[in-house]
């Protein structure tokens, strides 16, 4: 694939969404660009001020912001090949409270303590999903949600 084609193509991509620059890298791959090629045209795209593992970083933690925990959030980065110091500054930046977004998301999706294990059990694998802790989780159904 010819260097303008590929970089049209990377700006296409970067128009639609943040994307991290593993995530861009492997999209371009698989448009069967060459890797030296590629790793070029991210640099300059980063340089440049137009891909930023930083801002896609914030981006993705604005979005799960509300559904799930920190760690939940941290790890699907951190997955795309966003470094940790990005990460720690978009999820503190973004004031993520574990508690708080437990307590807003169990009351969302549920609202009522459980009434019996069966529903104890489903409401526990929908949060622990999400990346919550299990001791959290009981706790905050042993308080019915407050």
């Amino acid at each position: 694939m010819a260097t303008v084609t590929l970089r049209a193509h990377a700006i296409r991509l970067l128009a639609r969404r943040e994307y991290s620059g593993a995530e861009l890298q492997q999209r371009l791959t698989s448009k069967g660009g060459a890797p030296e090629e590629i790793r070029t045209l991210i640099d300059d795209l980063s340089a440049r001020g137009l891909l930023s593992n930083a801002r896609y970083a914030q981006s993705v933690v604005r979005q799960k912001s509300s559904r799930y925990s920190r760690r939940s959030i941290a790890g699907a980065l951190k997955a795309k090949g966003v470094d940790a110091p990005a990460i720690d500054a978009a999820l503190n930046e973004a004031a993520v409270d574990d508690d708080t977004t437990l307590i807003a998301l169990w009351q969302r999706r549920f609202g009522n303590p459980p009434a019996d294990d069966r529903e104890k059990a489903r409401q526990v694998r929908y949060l622990q999903a999400r990346g919550f802790s299990l001791s959290s989780i009981l706790k905050l159904l042993r308080t019915g949600g407050l």
